[in-house]
């Protein structure tokens, strides 16, 4: 059941989805273009920051308040799906509802991450990914999107309407103004064959290459402690060969009992007692079954998470995944590290967004996650500096430890971006600690 909004004006406390980020704000609710703007200029006058903020998932402080938290949920329309798969929705709508409605109407996105809880606009502005050698993040599939600025402009960008901004903020931080509508190519609905078993690490990285082309979107999750990976390679095929989804029985078991609750007994048990981390992920790994099944896109691309983590993804350069994989597993070995979640390996091709993780370069994706209300420690920061060696690019939603001076040398384009949020924002409305830290600071404040 979703809370009402709290009346304008209200202080109201805030938490990320994991718990990690809190704080109290006062809270607004725009529901039009309009009154985004309305907000904007208020704040500007008064001196006061504002930040957006979606369904909060991102791990990082990117969408704490500092004065104001706007809420994007009263802008979560939906128009019509044109006979060319475009299609323009509001800021807010959540990325299940989206693709429940496109389904519906016989379009999909072509690639989707594997949470589906975000709005639109947190997913884009963070950089949100899939898997799959061929396919970019969410911010390819964007063709047009209109942005509120701090001085209550609004802008409608697309490749040959104000370029520049729609180049940058197809994942911009919510730094150069507040999203409120994107216009997505889809294309026609399809589904994807899953094909699901057990593999190993050192299978992965002997062959990586041709294992995460082998088919069109593959990834797996190594579980530290064991040499065992989980493999899942997707293929997409015409809906018109049929679906066969996974028993209810079966994705009950698998999804639900073994991948949530089971999983959430060996993470309190490993909390409780550490030494029994290595243990318990050998029995996880050894649970690990077959499976093959084909279902709308969507049902296939996501997973249910319900046990609370923490998260911390590198993109690389994809040449260079089997040698950070290989140190990272070596580094861990060789420390006494208890390491309950699997690590997650997805790949993704180059694209042309200046703060893209995988601007410019085909990317792999590394992924280490602790559970929520933990101590990352030397973990994350293993990954953190084995990733640097190769120019690594943090997820702009996931934990790491980076600034702006390190970021400009790993984004080619990352003075284009700056300058574009100075000029768009020149006195730091949308700013906060995190974006000072990793932007610089915006405008001249006292």
């Amino acid at each position: 059941m979703t809370e009402a909004p709290a009346p304008p004006g209200t202080r109201t406390r805030w938490h990320n989805w994991a718990g990690n980020e809190r704080t109290t704000a006062e809270v607004v609710h725009p529901g039009s273009t309009d009154e985004v703007a309305a907000v904007l200029t208020a704040a500007a006058a008064a001196g006061r920051r504002v930040r957006p903020i979606g369904s909060g998932h991102s791990f990082t402080g990117i969408g704490r308040p500092e004065d104001i938290q706007l809420g994007c949920a009263g802008l979560a329309g939906l128009g019509e799906v044109g006979n060319d798969g475009l299609v323009t929705v509001g800021a807010g709508i959540p990325l299940h509802r989206l693709n429940a409605e496109l389904v519906r109407r016989g379009w999909s996105l072509t690639n989707l991450g594997d949470i589906d809880r975000q709005t639109i606009a947190g997913a884009l502005s963070t950089g949100t990914h899939g898997t799959g050698a061929r396919f970019g993040g969410l911010a390819t599939q964007v063709r047009g999107l209109q942005l509120v600025t701090p001085d209550g402009a609004v802008l409608d960008c697309d490749a040959t309407r104000h370029p520049e901004v729609f180049a940058a903020a197809r994942i911009g931080l919510g730094a150069l103004g507040v999203l409120t509508t994107v216009t997505l190519q889809a294309v026609p609905a399809f589904a994807l064959r899953a094909v699901e078993g057990p593999g190993t690490l050192t299978a992965a990285l002997e062959g990586f290459d041709d294992l995460m082309t082998s088919t069109d979107h593959v990834e797996f999750y190594w579980f530290p402690h064991t040499d065992v990976t989980l493999l899942k390679c997707n293929t997409r095929v015409p809906l018109e060969e049929g679906l066969a989804p996974l028993p209810r029985w079966r994705a009950v078991w698998d999804d639900e009992i073994l991948a949530n609750g089971a999983f959430a007994g060996v993470v309190a048990a490993g909390r409780r007692v550490p030494a029994l981390i290595p243990p318990l992920a050998r029995m996880s790994a050894k649970a690990l079954g077959a499976r093959t099944w084909t279902d709308h896109s969507h049902r296939v691309f996501v997973s249910r998470r319900r046990v609370r983590f923490l998260e911390m993804e590198y993109a690389i350069p994809r040449a260079d995944a089997p040698a950070v994989l290989a140190e990272l597993r070596r580094v861990h070995e060789t420390n006494d590290w208890r390491a309950a979640f699997p690590v997650e390996v997805r790949v993704a091709a180059a694209d042309d967004v200046p703060l893209s993780t995988a601007s410019d370069r085909d990317s792999a994706y590394i992924a280490a996650h602790v559970p929520a209300g933990t101590d990352p420690g030397s973990w994350f920061a293993a990954l953190e500096s084995i990733a640097g060696e190769v120019g690594g690019r943090p997820h702009w939603g996931k934990l790491h430890g980076l600034d702006a001076e390190i970021l400009r040398a790993r984004y080619p384009r990352f003075g284009e971006f700056v300058a574009l949020r100075d000029r768009l924002d020149p006195g730091g409305v949308l700013t906060n600690a995190y974006l000072d830290r990793v932007l610089g600071p915006a405008g001249r404040r006292g």
